[in-house]
């Protein structure tokens, strides 16, 4: 098996339906129309977004987000993964009725005894909402930045590509720079190619959360790939959301042969009946990868995580024990 690394994945839309099922009998609801025979069902985005938003309202104490954490990471370790970042919502924290510290104190809880059974290590993103707003991307980044949990190691903002400018988040981005978290953005989804050159202008990120849709601007996919900076694909995610018709006009080959490092993600695993194994597989099947350069993606996810040097290279270290064969 291929030791696997995954760096995008929002920790909400990880609860895989039979959690989810667990939870409302907890709750008492129903989970028609969102959940038959085991899966999660939607047909369109506006659905897709009721049915993330149903799940994610039944987590709402501290032990259902420690539960969820546990859960999710302990799967992932199950398929061969040594390393899971989450992105995290305080916004969802507040909405449940939780503080964004007794959230992020019960997801790094589950994330430890995720470690202690299987050895995963896990670490956070705390992430604002883009359509929220400016005031509540800025609370999140003060946040990220004075929360002191040692788990919260980056911080990044997620929601509609479409809507304002990255220059609107300079001052959230540089609250968690000078705290010394890492920096990732969604760009290059729903928003295009403007919206990756956008989050490199005014944000200068590390890492960039889809990215795929450089691949419109070979000038842009040059500077990707000239400063390093890391993309987090999903690729079964862009096909289910219809970013690209199908595996064929994904991007991700022309991408890491255009020299920029591409990383292999989940998103939101159970909305698009998909797992990071499922993405390895993926990559194998319809990107023509073999075992050595699925070994070397999960090398760059590694490299590109926000971690201490010493538990970079004790991952590193495991990569490099796995057998090759």
């Amino acid at each position: 098996m291929v030791l696997k690394a995954e760096l995008h994945c929002h920790i909400e839309g990880a609860a895989a339906p039979e959690l989810v099922v667990e939870q409302a009998r907890k709750y008492n609801r129903s989970v028609e129309p969102f959940i038959r025979d085991g899966s999660f069902v939607w047909d369109d985005f506006t659905s897709f977004l009721q049915a993330y938003d149903f799940a994610a309202d039944l987590f709402r104490s501290e032990d259902d987000y420690a539960r969820l954490a546990d859960h999710y990471l302990t799967s992932l370790a199950r398929d061969g993964a040594i390393y899971s970042e989450v992105f995290t919502s305080p916004d969802h924290a507040v909405k449940a009725g939780l503080s964004p510290k007794a959230y992020t104190e019960a997801l790094g809880e589950g994330m430890a005894r995720a470690k202690a059974k299987t050895g995963i290590e896990g670490r956070m993103i705390v992430t604002g909402v883009r359509h929220v707003g400016v005031e509540s991307i800025e609370k999140a980044a003060r946040f990220a930045a004075t929360c002191g949990h040692p788990l919260v190691t980056g911080f990044g903002v997620a929601g509609d590509e479409r809507i304002g400018s990255m220059e609107d988040y300079v001052r959230a981005f540089e609250i968690a720079r000078e705290a010394g978290l890492g920096i990732t953005v969604h760009a290059g989804e729903f928003g295009g190619a403007d919206s990756v050159r956008d989050a490199l202008d005014h944000v200068r990120p590390s890492r960039i959360g889809h990215g795929v849709r450089a691949i419109e601007d070979p000038d842009l996919v040059r500077r990707i790939a000239d400063q390093g900076v890391v993309l987090e694909v999903c690729p079964v995610s862009n096909i289910e959301l219809k970013v690209f018709p199908d595996f064929a006009a994904h991007p991700f080959l022309a991408l890491r042969k255009a020299g920029c490092k591409v990383t292999l993600n989940s998103d939101d695993p159970p909305y698009f009946w998909t797992t990071l194994k499922r993405e390895y597989d993926v990559a194998a099947e319809h990107f023509g990868l073999t075992r050595k350069d699925l070994a070397a993606i999960t090398r760059t996810a590694i490299e590109a995580a926000f971690v201490d040097r010493k538990t970079r290279a004790a991952l590193l270290a495991r990569l490099d024990a796995a057998p090759k064969a």
